[in-house]
This record gives structure tokens, C-alpha cells and sequence, in this order.
């Protein structure tokens, strides 16, 4: 099938392109939010095909994959007036946790009926009102890249994008107490100037911002995965610490406590207990090691590349058929 989707989730689509059909990305001369074209910090396969809008009327599209509620109208009019959901099989794929005022927030898909609402972890799915939407979960799945914990650095690795904007929703705050208990390296983007943000030393607060194949190798060579977050999606980049060997500090919030099953790591929402943790992984690298393996072992057993894709692939049979 030809699938026409938005690169809006590098991570996300890494995994979803992994299939076997054709995936046409929007491309702009500005390549801003509604044509980046194909990744540049991802090893995405040919079956991506980039494509500017006036080249979509004739592209054959059998499947639109929305992610944001502005897609619908742009979708429209860049497929010739054919709508997603009536003249063009459609799903909506939601990526976020809602936001605001959680209890009474309404999703955008929520007053239709013929575009079926994809959420990536139940917790979203559950948080969110999704109206008369017919709704399903597909949770995620990564590309395997292999089990490459050394743990050598006695230092906490840290993924996340915009840690100051984003503040209390990622846990930026309690990273100064954390980083008493072991020294850390957050990795994302626009996370420069952090450690001053937060009045940590330079030493117990490093940042970098790396294309995924060299984050991964990065991660890797860290003691542990830290996911201080407290509200937010479940983050690809904890299911890939797992699937890299790391055992997992976090905050036992949102989908956390889902995809980090005993004896992976320690889960809790008070964060003392997460620095004792962390302290505990730095003193004893071979209990790392051994609840790195069972996080490994863990994560390849429900966000497997091959579940993700098989359950994508009978979701996009009932939607096309």
C-alpha cells in the first residue's frame, strides 16, 4: 500500500516504516513541521519515499496516518479534495498524554466516527476522552539495537527533548537532588545550558544532543537509565535503554509502571528512592548488569519490532478492508 504520514515522531516512525508497504512524507523547501521530508537522524529504509505536496493528488494514497488535528484539512486539500476518514481510508495516531485539565480533556477526534483513534500506550488511552472515536492501543515497538550495556561510566543516562521548556512535566526539577546521587548525562535536544539552569556543577550535569545511532552507543556506556518524568507519553527512549541491557530508575507514573516489570529496575514516586537507586546501580555494577539483562529480555517481549508491525499490519487491513 502507498501510506501517506507526516514525519512528526522520528522515534515512532523509525519503527512503523519498518513494514511492507510504501511511505510517502510530505516534503516543503522549508522542510518545517508540515514537510520535513525523510529523517535526517534516523536510518530510515527507500520504502520512504519523500513527495511535495503537488505530487500527492497522483500518488495512489490507499491509508493517511494523521497525527495532528491540522492534518485533516491540509490532507484534504493536498490529495485533491479526497477527505481522510470518507473518501481515503484513515487512522488518527496519538502520540501525547493530554494535557490541561486531564480529567475533562476531549480529544480533537472525539465527534467522529469514521476515523478510528490509535493511542501508543493504554494509559493515554484511558486519560484521554475519546468520545464516540472507535479506539484501539497499539503499543510500541523499536528496532532492536542490540544488547550493548558496558555500564563502564558510573554515571545515569537521562533522554529527554526541551528538559527547561518542558520543566515539571519531564522532572527537570528534581534532577539536582538526583544528580547528587549519581552524576548525569542528558541526552536531547535543546538541553544545553542545563546545568546552569539548574545550578549544577558542569561535571555532575553534562548534555549532548546525538543522532540516534551514536546515542545509543552513548547510553549504553552509562551505569543506568534514569526517566524522571512525570507526565508525558511513555518515551520511546526508555523502552530503548531496555532493549540496550540498561536497568531503569524512574517515576512510577503514567505507562512507567506497565513497561517496567519487576526486577528491571526500581520504580517509585518518591524520589528518594530513585537516588537510592541510582547510588545502589553505581556501587554495584553486577546487580546493573543482571537487571539490565531481565529489562532486555523484558522489553523484546512487548515492544518487539515484530508485535508492533504485526499488530500495525491487522489495523490497516480492518481500516482498508
Amino acid at each position: 500500500m502507498n501510506i501517506l504520514l507526516w514525519h512528526v515522531h522520528g522515534s515512532w516512525t523509525t519503527a512503523f516504516v519498518q513494514g511492507p508497504h510504501t511511505y510517502l512524507v510530505p516534503v516543503l523547501p522549508d522542510r518545517g513541521p508540515d514537510g520535513r521530508g525523510r529523517a535526517r537522524t534516523f536510518t530510515w529504509p527507500d520504502s520512504v519515499v519523500e513527495l511535495p505536496p503537488d505530487r500527492l493528488p497522483t500518488a495512489g494514497v490507499d491509508l493517511v496516518v494523521l497525527q495532528r488535528p491540522e492534518e485533516l484539512p491540509l490532507a484534504t486539500r493536498w490529495l485533491g479534495g479526497r477527505r481522510p476518514g470518507r473518501d481515503v481510508p484513515a487512522v488518527y495516531l496519538e502520540h501525547n498524554a493530554p494535557d490541561g485539565e486531564v480529567p475533562g480533556t476531549r480529544h480533537p477526534m472525539a465527534d467522529r466516527d469514521d476515523i478510528p483513534l490509535v493511542h501508543v500506550t493504554h494509559f493515554n488511552r484511558l486519560f484521554w476522552d475519546n468520545g464516540r472515536a472507535p479506539t484501539t492501543v497499539v503499543e510500541h515497538g523499536v528496532v532492536d539495537p542490540g544488547h550493548r550495556w558496558t555500564g563502564e561510566l558510573p554515571r545515569a543516562a537521562v533522554v529527554v527533548n526541551e528538559p527547561v521548556r518542558r520543566a515539571r512535566h519531564t522532572g527537570t526539577d528534581l534532577l539536582p537532588a538526583l544528580a547528587a546521587a549519581a552524576p548525569l548525562d542528558v541526552f536531547g535536544m535543546r538541553t544545553e545550558g542545563l546545568a546552569a539552569h539548574l545550578g549544577l556543577p558542569a561535571d555532575r550535569c553534562r548534555t549532548a544532543d546525538l543522532p540516534q545511532a551514536e546515542l545509543h552507543t552513548a547510553m549504553a556506556r552509562r551505569r543506568l537509565y534514569l526517566h524522571p518524568v512525570r507526565w508525558t507519553s511513555l518515551g520511546l527512549s526508555l523502552i530503548e535503554a531496555m532493549h540496550l541491557g540498561m536497568p531503569v530508575v524512574a517515576l512510577a507514573t503514567t505507562e512507567a509502571t506497565e513497561a517496567v516489570p519487576p526486577g528491571t529496575g526500581v520504580l517509585s514516586t518518591r524520589p528518594e528512592v530513585l537516588a537510592e537507586a541510582a547510588r545502589h546501580y553505581l556501587r554495584e555494577p553486577r546487580a546493573a548488569a543482571e537487571d539490565g539483562a531481565r529489562a532486555r529480555r523484558a522489553a523484546l517481549d512487548r515492544y518487539g519490532l515484530k508485535r508492533f508491525l504485526a499488530d500495525w499490519e491487522r489495523l490497516i487491513e480492518e481500516v482498508t478492508r
